[in-house]
């Protein structure tokens, strides 16, 4: 049986990673009927966080790749969204079966394994035991002793990830030997019954697929991401465009691609695709704050105010719009107002550089007013 369907309604998913065991347009459907909504990327208003497996795939072919995981997953975690595996949506969906019944919290499982929290959460993370978070099962115990004599023994977290899933469910390694393959010379494998047989983590998923360039949406918005990162903006602008040719409905991916437009210098363009993104997804808060960064820059103030003006109403805990609004304000000899939204960007951000320029800002203000009062 699946396991039964949790409510989705207002959730708003985003995946950071093609997903290994699903595509992600079915997934999108599921979530749509159940009056979620699901994209490629993440927002400020993403509630919820997919981790695709082939990001284990990837992570194993660049330096520092199981690092920069970890960096994003604790950015997402710290930015308060609900991190979530394959599995886990797929059950959180009921798409999947559920597990065994289980009641072992993360602590015991800790305290009772020797694994640590982070690498349980990472491996967690990326369905290497039957559930992806608390209650753990009785064999989620037995996968975590093994994964900590594995890590005692030299192997990553990743390493271990990429490995599992070579063996068929996680489940069935719980009555098999597992070996760091250092010995072998392989500290990036795990090894069965004494070294016999490879669970090789460079072989997690077919490379071959995964990598051969095909013009399928979910390695072409990898690809895009990978290239924006690495600042070849021409370059992912070009990318991002064949994700609309094949998606046109993905504000992320406009919204993307105007800021490499942006970055290149390609100013005309870049507002038609932050307007585009808007269209598609009128609450695309991040695309009207940016389009108003872009108006500014060319002088259109009235259009700024206006975009600034509509970010912040579509989120009023957003801090950066605030601020600019405030500048043109300030610069428009608006000065009252310019000091009503620096004391409001205060009240969301009072530790950063921007907070003392807005506090400096408010006693400036107040100073010219005192003065004129005089």
């Amino acid at each position: 049986m699946t396991a039964p369907a949790v409510s989705v309604a207002g959730a708003i998913f985003g995946t950071i990673g093609a997903l290994a065991a699903f595509p992600l347009r079915l997934a999108a459907r599921e979530v749509e009927r159940r009056h979620g909504q699901i994209r490629r990327g993440v927002t400020r208003r993403t509630t919820h966080v997919v981790f695709g497996r082939t990001l284990l795939v990837k992570a194993a072919l660049i330096r520092n790749g199981d690092s920069e995981i970890e960096r994003r997953v604790a950015a997402e975690r710290a930015a308060g969204r609900v991190l979530t595996s394959e599995n886990g949506f797929l059950r959180l969906l009921g798409l999947m079966k559920a597990p065994e019944a289980s009641s072992l919290s993360r602590q015991s499982l800790i305290e009772q394994s020797r694994l640590s929290g982070a690498d349980l959460d990472l491996l967690s993370l990326f369905d290497a035991f039957e559930h992806d978070r608390e209650p753990y099962s009785f064999r989620d115990l037995i996968l975590a002793r093994k994964y900590a004599g594995l890590v005692a023994g030299g192997a990553t977290w990743g390493a271990i990830a990429r490995s599992v899933h070579r063996s068929g469910p996680v489940a069935s390694l719980t009555a098999k030997s597992l070996n760091v393959g250092s010995q072998h010379g392989r500290p990036d494998a795990i090894y069965l019954e004494g070294g016999q047989s490879e669970l090789d983590g460079q072989l997690l998923f077919d490379l071959g697929a995964a990598t051969s360039g095909d013009d399928t949406l979910e390695d072409l918005f990898a690809e895009a991401e990978a290239a924006e990162e690495g600042g070849d903006h021409d370059g992912a602008a070009a990318l991002y465009l064949r994700c609309l040719a094949i998606d046109p409905t993905d504000a992320i991916a406009a919204f993307n691609r105007a800021n490499c437009l942006r970055a290149g210098g390609h100013a005309a363009d870049a507002a038609h695709d932050y307007a585009r993104a808007i269209k598609l997804d009128p609450s695309f808060v991040e695309a009207w704050f940016n389009l108003a960064g872009l108006m500014s820059e060319q002088g259109r103030d009235a259009s700024a105010r206006r975009h600034l003006q509509k970010a912040i109403a579509l989120d009023r805990n957003y801090a950066d719009p605030v601020f600019n609004l405030a500048r043109l304000e300030f610069d428009a000899g608006n000065l009252p107002e310019a000091r009503r939204l620096w004391l409001r960007y205060l009240e969301l951000d009072a530790d950063s550089e921007w907070a003392g320029v807005a506090a400096k800002g408010v006693q400036f203000v107040d100073m010219q007013l005192a003065r004129t009062a005089g």
